[in-house]
């Protein structure tokens, strides 16, 4: 039988299919209504056999110049039931092709690159992508193991420093709303320090605003000062950093030990089973993260699928085309 795509109108069935089928935060209709205010439109679908939901996909749509029209992507989706992965993507790639006449559709499901889904792309007209937006290679800690179990995968240093810094005259608890200014002034101090490129403060308003309760953001605070902070964003089954940074006071206390190991405590207490560490490079940040446990995990990364007849020549020859992709891509990245 072929499956149906059906358009979702309604924030909470639409978050209810999500968890359902332990989808990503970044599949939540809050994340979509942020990307919907910032230059993208956003449409949901859920995928059924029948009556049952086999899943679901939040799209992304980014225009383009003429002709090529749109672009489409998933980020850490589509949700499908186990074994019904293709099925699902050939659904919404149909979807999208006859509803949006998008030029392309780009994924970067939140599956492991080892899966038989994975293995089997290429066969079904999937590509890989030459440029990734979400690093495929992370870390992901399995929150059902025990705080004794997760303690003892990190390595020494990190369980010293942990117990050093919660020693320090520093108070670690959840951020208010009201105090995201202090964030965004730590946030930026840390981007010019570490030369990186971030978005403008209505962003993370509006990202706090929309995903609410699945937003969480910890802090660091020397008196009412804050030192640290670390964003998340969570659905019911998966905690995804989204942002974090230091001031000098906070990286000589090495608040972001304690600071993370409170995160993940938290996120253990609500219930959700994977916290992912979004991306390991070869750089300090990395090797910070490697402390905190005894693996790393490879997801599937991105792959595209051309919709169009002018997808050769938006992918590889037309240099407007390729400059239009790479801006669409680089808005995506913090």
């Amino acid at each position: 039988m072929t499956l149906s795509v059906v358009p979702c109108l309604v924030r909470d069935e639409w978050d209810a299919a999500v968890n359902s089928q332990q989808g990503h935060p970044m599949q939540l209709w809050g994340w979509g209504e942020t990307k919907a205010a910032h230059n993208w439109s956003v449409d949901h679908v859920l995928v059924k056999d029948g009556q049952m939901l086999v899943g679901s996909a939040q799209i992304l749509l980014r225009s383009l110049p003429v002709p090529f029209r749109s672009l489409a992507y998933l980020a850490r989706g589509p949700q499908a039931e186990p074994g019904r992965e293709h099925e699902v993507l050939d659904a919404v790639g149909r979807y999208v092709k006859a509803t949006h006449k998008s030029v392309a559709l780009s994924i970067e499901p939140d599956w492991d690159a080892d899966t038989v889904a994975v293995a089997t792309l290429p066969a079904t007209g999937w590509s890989p992508s030459p440029t990734s937006i979400l690093i495929p290679r992370t870390l992901i800690l399995d929150l059902t193991r025990t705080e004794e179990q997760l303690l003892a995968a990190m390595s020494k240093k990190t369980r010293q420093y942990i117990r050093k810094s919660s020693r320090e005259a520093l108070v670690y608890r959840a951020v208010t709303a009201a105090e995201l200014p202090l964030c965004m002034a730590v946030y930026k101090e840390t981007a010019q320090r570490a030369e990186f490129g971030i978005h403008e403060d209505a962003y993370y308003s509006d990202i706090l605003a929309n995903l609410a309760q699945g937003s969480p953001i910890y802090g660091a605070f020397d008196g009412e000062k804050l030192v640290a902070f670390l964003w998340l964003a969570a659905s019911e089954s998966t905690a995804f950093e989204l942002y974090g940074g230091m001031s000098e006071e906070g990286s000589v206390l090495r608040a972001n030990f304690s600071l993370k190991w409170l995160a993940i405590q938290e996120m253990k207490a609500r219930g959700i089973r994977r916290y992912d560490f979004n991306g390991l490079l070869n750089d300090g940040v990395s090797k910070f993260k490697f402390g905190f446990a005894d693996h790393e995990n490879m997801l599937a990364g991105t792959w595209d699928l051309g919709l169009s007849p002018l997808y050769p020549v938006f992918a590889k020859a037309l240099p407007v085309a390729r400059r239009s992709l790479k801006k669409v891509r680089g808005l995506l990245k913090r």
